[in-house]
């Protein structure tokens, strides 16, 4: 077997196959068990109009049986040794994933390998997913804050694949084929497209000699992304009706990508507005005046692009003057500089959430993983907190002065309708 190209970080290794196939692993000792990812760089962006949900459908797909393995062969692979198994998709890849005993390693990679590689797509399982998948629709429009957040991204990026959501319309579920879902595994599953991360008790030349006997394969075929240009920003207000009891409130607008300069800028400064019970939305608006439950802003990157906002549930008759609150916390961290106690709790928070996470094999897979996809290395815990650590109050009165205009802020409003 020849490899093409080994990296060693600490307890990282990569190693890419000649097929273009990437494997990253992070060895840890002090656990027994492993957490195993199939990545696949494709998620909804990728898809053109008409296929508009068919990345989230084949991940469905993908455990109804193989050419050896029927969709209880497949459900019961890891539940039978303790491990679980499961997916997600997104707007820019797709994860097939086993959690498992240190000891059940070849069994991890082996059922996830012939899920990608050998499912057969039987047409009386396809009809039934079909109603799985509209039923899954049903249940997310029953559910406001998903509902108001999908009508968001929508505004933000209009007609962009971006704005789509994940899970495609019903028209176009419908209309899925069999022969769909074989094509657009040929375009989008070859091996330079494919990353496997494994984080855990496990050994990387192990993983290599697995991974190359069960899931490698020299593919002609060389993955094609087309450029996808954005769309001008436009600042809009939208309002949405349904038979809810709650008003659900988005304000918000485009971001910054994952390699963005000024990326840690903008994680400390959501932190502040908005991360946890003690930060300045949750205080001013829940503490002080009572006027919601839940509040807090998100920040969502992307390769080429991002998406920020704050979210509210609250009574349709406190929207004014939660309006007015959201604003005032802009215009102050856009006009006083932050201070020296709250900057380093903020940056303790942060740094306290990063570490604790590591404490989980699946989270570090997960990191593991997306390191390799959006910069094409390992992006070490000691490069984070250093990063972090260097966001000065300068910098971030900079950045806020600019970011939080209320000028450059969409919003989204989803209101009971009036019975």
């Amino acid at each position: 077997m020849t490899i093409s190209k080994t990296e060693t970080d600490t307890d990282v290794r990569k190693t890419i196959l000649p097929s273009g196939l990437k494997i990253v692993t992070e060895h840890i000792s002090s656990v027994k068990s492993i957490s195993v990812g199939i990545w696949v760089k494709t998620g909804s962006r990728n898809e053109r109009k008409e296929q508009a949900g068919i990345t989230h459908f084949l991940e469905h797909m993908l455990f109804k049986g193989t050419k050896s393995r029927t969709a209880y062969d497949i459900a019961q692979s890891m539940e039978s040794v303790g491990g679980y198994l499961n997916a997600f998709t997104s707007t820019e890849y797709t994860c097939y994933y086993a959690r498992c005993l240190d000891t059940k390693l070849e069994r991890a990679v082996d059922v996830l390998s012939d899920m990608v590689r050998n499912s057969r797509f039987p047409k009386k399982e396809l009809e039934k997913e079909k109603k799985v998948v509209l039923e899954e629709m049903k249940m997310y429009r029953d559910s406001p804050d998903d509902v108001v957040f999908e009508e968001f991204s929508k505004q933000v990026f209009q007609n962009h694949p971006i704005g789509r959501p994940v899970i495609g319309y019903e028209e176009t579920v419908s209309s899925f084929k069999r022969q769909d879902l074989f094509d657009y595994m040929d375009e989008r599953y070859q091996p330079d497209n494919i990353l496997v991360a494994v984080a855990g008790n496990a050994d990387h030349d192990e993983v290599i000699e697995l991974v190359s006997n069960v899931l490698n394969h020299n593919g002609t075929k060389i993955t094609i992304d087309v450029e996808q240009q954005l769309p001008d920003y436009q600042v809009t207000q939208k309002e949405i009706k349904k038979p809810i009891e709650q008003t659900h409130m988005i304000t918000g607008r485009r971001a910054l990508n994952f390699d963005h300069p000024d990326k840690y800028l903008l994680l400390l400064a959501n932190t502040v507005l908005g991360g946890g019970m003690s930060s300045r939305l949750h205080q001013n608006i829940r503490e002080k005046y009572g006027y919601c439950y839940s509040v807090g802003p998100f920040n969502q990157s992307y390769i080429d692009t991002g998406l920020f906002g704050v979210y509210i549930g609250t009574d349709l008759e406190y929207v004014p003057h939660v309006r007015e609150l959201i604003t005032k916390e802009f215009e102050r961290i856009q006009t006083e500089e932050v201070g020296e106690k709250e900057l380093g709790e903020s940056k303790a928070q942060l740094k306290g959430k990063l570490l604790l996470s590591q404490e989980n094999t699946s989270n570090r897979m997960t990191r593991l993983a997306k390191s390799e996809l959006y910069f094409n290395r390992y992006v070490t815990l000691d490069e984070l907190v250093e990063n972090i650590d260097a966001v000065t109050h300068d910098e971030l009165q900079r950045f806020s002065a600019e970011f939080f205009d209320p000028a450059t802020f969409s919003e989204t409003l989803l209101i009971p309708e009036k019975k």
